[in-house]
């Protein structure tokens, strides 16, 4: 069995969270690999990712604000039956690093091709730090000057601190805060974990 909050609830999460958000743009990402949200025909790749401890615990805390409610419980995260942390898992919750680290990471990884090719990449942060808009700001200069010109490099920055979502512009160097309500947090977690459901495979 996979994880009931895997990899792919986060990515249908953001992208519920893009387009009920940001409007009809975002209506036609599929939830993909390489990056993990594609518009072919648009040429917009968007990259989705947690800057968080790298710690289950932290995680359930994050998915339970994201739901609205107490939903997640320890054993959502094992599989089957077992209690205990397997190797699989403990390499699955080491992609959620701190947000220093992630972005240099994610922004190493864009430019040398990893993702493809794309006329616009993003990339989708979510967080459980509360950010205010002098961080948003230094995380904006941070990622600029990582980033070095002629390289494939991102355009914009969504953080999302669920009830926030901060859309960064790295070629302006500006952002924008877009409030989220408790109602539309539910709303992107029940239309995520129903798409999660409908793509499983019966016979996992």
């Amino acid at each position: 069995m996979d994880f009931i909050y895997n990899t792919c609830f986060f990515e249908r999460y953001a992208k519920f969270t893009l387009e009920d958000q940001l409007g009809s743009r975002y209506a036609n990402l599929v939830n993909a690999d390489r990056p993990d949200l594609q518009d072919i025909e648009h040429g917009i790749g968007i990259e989705v990712t947690r800057a968080i401890a790298e710690n289950k615990n932290v995680a359930h805390e994050l998915i339970n604000i994201m739901a609205g409610e107490e939903v997640a419980e320890v054993d959502n995260y094992a599989y089957g039956t077992q209690r205990t942390e397997s190797e699989a898992e403990r390499r699955y919750w080491s992609l959620a690093l701190p947000m220093r680290r992630i972005i240099a990471n994610k922004v190493a990884k864009v430019a040398n091709g990893f993702y493809g090719d794309f006329n616009r990449f993003g990339l989708f942060i979510f967080t459980k730090e509360i950010l205010k808009n002098n961080d948003i700001e230094a995380i904006i200069r941070y990622t600029d000057a990582l980033q070095y010109p002629g390289n494939r490099s991102y355009s914009h920055l969504y953080i999302s601190h669920v009830h926030d979502l901060f859309v960064c512009d790295l070629t302006l160097g500006t952002f924008r805060r877009y409030p989220i309500s408790e109602e539309q947090n539910h709303k992107y977690y029940t239309g995520a974990l129903a798409a999660d459901k409908t793509n499983r495979n019966p016979n996992e």
